[in-house]
């Protein structure tokens, strides 16, 4: 078993990350934060190929020292999971960071849920982010060493009328993460979980206008990630809540 009080440590030039939903939003400005951090290789994945090139050359044009690549994949089929794992470990070898970031929410009453509606909800924020992570832990504990963040929502703890599937696979996300929590915690791992909670993130925000009132800035998500992964390694991360005013 470990021993947490001489955890080993990587600076992030060392580091490899993989973003899930990474060419736009939240993903394509924590990639973006990622790099001006100093990472050395980000991964960024998504379903939306031309999207996903698109933020993938900006990025590299930004940033020429570091690596990024891009892999198009649909989080809802498992075939396709298993070949991003597989371009990874060809790619940027094993993933020390993973931010399960994939997610959407169908709006429909209570009384009003269909099937696809539901099916879609559950797959993409809950099932492919529990095969994801089942492929990608065994990396992480071999060298025992990795963060596993995943965007929440505050929807994970308060249930919303609107979005009962939504509110339903973040529920979810939140028990399946404090369950990968407890088994790194149990054997003395140097792996971390961390769920970010926000409220409203104003995705589109441009970087000098501030958010609509209520919401986030989307640069403070970034901001709160790097934070998260910049203490030491004996901190052990829970749920961070964040809302805007």
């Amino acid at each position: 078993m470990a021993n947490n009080n001489t955890m080993s440590n990587k600076s992030f030039h060392e580091q490899t990350a993989l973003i899930t939903g990474g060419g736009s939003g939240i993903g394509r400005v924590m990639a973006h934060s990622m790099l001006e951090a100093g990472f050395g290789t980000v991964l960024i994945a998504s379903r939306r190929g031309l999207v996903l090139r698109e933020t993938c050359d900006s990025l590299a044009r930004m940033f020429p020292k570091q690596r990024v690549v891009h892999f198009e994949f649909d989080i809802r089929v498992r075939s396709q999971v298993e070949d991003l794992v597989e371009f990874a470990k060809g790619q940027i070898g094993v993933v020390d960071v993973l931010i399960n970031n994939s997610g959407l929410a169908v709006p429909e009453a209570v009384e009003s849920i269909t099937e696809d509606g539901w099916n879609t909800v559950l797959e993409t924020n809950l099932r492919g982010v529990m095969w994801l992570t089942q492929l990608l832990l065994p990396g992480m504990k071999a060298q025992n060493f990795g963060d596993i963040v995943n965007v929440a929502s505050q929807a994970g703890k308060h249930g919303y009328a609107d979005v009962p599937s939504y509110c339903a696979s973040k529920f979810g996300l939140l028990g399946f993460a404090e369950s990968v929590r407890d088994d790194v915690c149990r054997r003395g791992l140097n792996i971390r979980i961390v769920n970010l909670c926000p409220a409203l993130v104003d995705v589109e925000s441009d970087p000098e206008t501030p958010p609509r009132p209520g919401f986030l800035h989307v640069r403070t998500m970034a901001q709160t990630l790097i934070y998260c992964l910049s203490l030491d390694r004996n901190v052990v991360l829970h749920d961070i809540g964040l809302s805007g005013r």
